[in-house]
Protein backbone atom coordinates (compact mmCIF):
# COMPACT_ATOMS: atom_id res chain seq x y z
CA UNK A 1 0.00 0.00 0.00
CA UNK A 2 1.17 3.49 -0.71
CA UNK A 3 1.30 5.97 1.99
CA UNK A 4 2.00 9.81 2.52
CA UNK A 5 3.70 11.76 4.96
CA UNK A 6 2.16 14.38 6.87
CA UNK A 7 5.33 15.98 8.27
CA UNK A 8 8.70 16.31 6.61
CA UNK A 9 10.22 16.05 9.63
CA UNK A 10 11.04 11.77 9.36
CA UNK A 11 11.61 12.57 5.90
CA UNK A 12 14.49 15.53 6.64
CA UNK A 13 15.82 13.17 9.51
CA UNK A 14 16.20 10.90 7.22
CA UNK A 15 17.96 12.81 4.45
CA UNK A 16 20.43 13.89 7.28
CA UNK A 17 21.54 10.32 8.40
CA UNK A 18 21.62 9.27 4.72
CA UNK A 19 23.72 12.36 4.12
CA UNK A 20 26.48 11.20 6.84
CA UNK A 21 26.23 7.59 5.87
CA UNK A 22 27.12 8.58 2.25
CA UNK A 23 29.84 10.71 3.83
CA UNK A 24 31.00 8.02 6.10
CA UNK A 25 31.17 5.35 3.02
CA UNK A 26 32.70 7.35 0.60
CA UNK A 27 30.28 7.13 -2.06
CA UNK A 28 28.85 9.03 -4.40
CA UNK A 29 25.67 10.30 -5.33
CA UNK A 30 26.18 8.12 -8.34
CA UNK A 31 27.25 5.04 -6.70
CA UNK A 32 23.68 5.35 -4.50
CA UNK A 33 21.80 5.85 -8.02
CA UNK A 34 23.35 3.01 -9.15
CA UNK A 35 21.85 0.82 -6.44
CA UNK A 36 18.58 1.98 -6.71
CA UNK A 37 18.84 1.46 -10.86
CA UNK A 38 17.39 5.17 -11.19
CA UNK A 39 18.53 8.44 -12.19
CA UNK A 40 21.09 10.01 -10.07
CA UNK A 41 18.75 13.45 -10.19
CA UNK A 42 15.56 11.50 -9.15
CA UNK A 43 17.15 9.15 -6.62
CA UNK A 44 19.46 12.22 -4.62
CA UNK A 45 16.39 14.35 -4.78
CA UNK A 46 14.35 11.03 -3.05
CA UNK A 47 17.45 10.37 -0.74
CA UNK A 48 17.43 13.99 0.22
CA UNK A 49 13.21 14.17 0.90
CA UNK A 50 11.75 15.11 -2.48
CA UNK A 51 10.49 11.72 -3.93
CA UNK A 52 9.53 8.44 -2.70
CA UNK A 53 11.52 5.78 -3.98
CA UNK A 54 9.79 2.07 -5.85
CA UNK A 55 10.56 -0.71 -2.92
CA UNK A 56 13.30 -2.44 -4.32
CA UNK A 57 15.27 0.85 -5.03
CA UNK A 58 14.84 1.83 -1.52
CA UNK A 59 15.46 -1.74 -0.03
CA UNK A 60 18.61 -1.38 -2.23
CA UNK A 61 19.79 2.18 -1.17
CA UNK A 62 19.17 1.52 2.60
CA UNK A 63 21.34 -1.39 2.58
CA UNK A 64 23.81 0.37 0.58
CA UNK A 65 23.94 3.77 3.15
CA UNK A 66 23.61 0.89 6.17
CA UNK A 67 20.32 1.94 7.38
CA UNK A 68 17.83 0.02 9.43
CA UNK A 69 14.52 -1.81 7.43
CA UNK A 70 12.75 1.83 9.11
CA UNK A 71 14.95 4.16 6.82
CA UNK A 72 14.09 1.84 3.80
CA UNK A 73 10.44 1.91 4.28
CA UNK A 74 10.65 6.11 5.11
CA UNK A 75 11.97 5.87 1.52
CA UNK A 76 9.14 4.37 0.01
CA UNK A 77 6.87 7.27 1.67
CA UNK A 78 5.12 9.63 -0.32
CA UNK A 79 6.82 12.93 0.85
CA UNK A 80 6.09 16.56 2.17
CA UNK A 81 8.08 18.48 -0.83
CA UNK A 82 10.04 21.10 -0.95
CA UNK A 83 13.26 21.48 0.14
CA UNK A 84 13.75 25.19 1.11
CA UNK A 85 12.19 27.40 3.62
CA UNK A 86 10.02 30.43 2.60
CA UNK A 87 13.54 32.62 2.97
CA UNK A 88 15.70 33.49 0.74
CA UNK A 89 18.10 30.96 0.88
CA UNK A 90 21.79 31.64 2.22
CA UNK A 91 23.56 28.48 0.86
CA UNK A 92 25.43 30.10 -1.80
CA UNK A 93 24.83 27.23 -4.64
CA UNK A 94 21.10 27.29 -3.95
CA UNK A 95 20.66 31.46 -3.74
CA UNK A 96 22.05 31.17 -7.00
CA UNK A 97 19.30 29.12 -8.88
CA UNK A 98 17.18 31.47 -6.86
CA UNK A 99 18.66 34.66 -8.41
CA UNK A 100 18.48 32.66 -11.83
CA UNK A 101 15.10 32.84 -11.16
CA UNK A 102 14.36 36.32 -9.67
CA UNK A 103 16.46 37.11 -13.08
CA UNK A 104 15.18 34.70 -15.80
CA UNK A 105 11.55 33.65 -14.52
CA UNK A 106 9.76 36.09 -16.08
CA UNK A 107 11.52 35.09 -19.34
CA UNK A 108 11.52 31.69 -19.07
CA UNK A 109 7.74 31.79 -18.26
CA UNK A 110 6.94 34.85 -21.18
CA UNK A 111 9.09 32.25 -23.23
CA UNK A 112 7.11 28.99 -22.64
CA UNK A 113 3.76 31.12 -23.09
CA UNK A 114 4.52 31.94 -26.44
CA UNK A 115 5.63 28.43 -27.42
CA UNK A 116 3.33 26.45 -25.82
CA UNK A 117 0.25 28.84 -24.78
CA UNK A 118 -1.23 28.71 -21.66
CA UNK A 119 -0.41 25.91 -19.04
CA UNK A 120 2.56 24.72 -16.74
CA UNK A 121 5.51 22.65 -17.50
CA UNK A 122 5.37 19.63 -14.86
CA UNK A 123 7.86 19.26 -12.13
CA UNK A 124 6.19 15.51 -11.55
CA UNK A 125 6.95 14.06 -15.13
CA UNK A 126 10.24 15.57 -15.18
CA UNK A 127 13.99 14.45 -15.77
CA UNK A 128 16.68 16.68 -14.79
CA UNK A 129 20.43 16.31 -15.83
CA UNK A 130 23.69 18.33 -14.53
CA UNK A 131 26.94 18.00 -16.65
CA UNK A 132 30.47 19.55 -16.10
CA UNK A 133 31.49 20.69 -19.63
CA UNK A 134 34.89 22.54 -20.63
CA UNK A 135 34.80 25.99 -21.45
CA UNK A 136 36.88 27.25 -24.47
CA UNK A 137 37.51 30.15 -22.34
CA UNK A 138 39.33 28.38 -19.53
CA UNK A 139 37.86 26.23 -16.81
CA UNK A 140 34.53 24.37 -16.93
CA UNK A 141 31.04 25.28 -17.52
CA UNK A 142 28.07 24.09 -15.96
CA UNK A 143 25.23 22.37 -18.10
CA UNK A 144 22.05 21.78 -16.45
CA UNK A 145 18.74 20.72 -18.47
CA UNK A 146 15.13 20.86 -16.79
CA UNK A 147 13.41 18.13 -19.16
CA UNK A 148 9.17 18.67 -18.25
CA UNK A 149 6.11 17.39 -20.07
CA UNK A 150 4.05 20.60 -21.07
CA UNK A 151 0.43 20.79 -19.62
CA UNK A 152 -1.84 23.00 -21.00
CA UNK A 153 -4.38 24.64 -19.44
CA UNK A 154 -7.81 23.09 -19.72
CA UNK A 155 -10.88 25.79 -19.03
CA UNK A 156 -13.37 23.82 -17.82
Amino acid sequence: MTHAQLDPTARRALAAAAVEAKTRKDLSWQQIADAAGLSVAFTTAAVLGQHALPEESATAVAELLGLDDDAAMLLRTIPVRGSLDGAVPTDPTIYRFYEMLQVYGTTLKALVHEEFGDGIISAVNFKLDVRKVADPEGGERAVITLDGKYLPTKPF
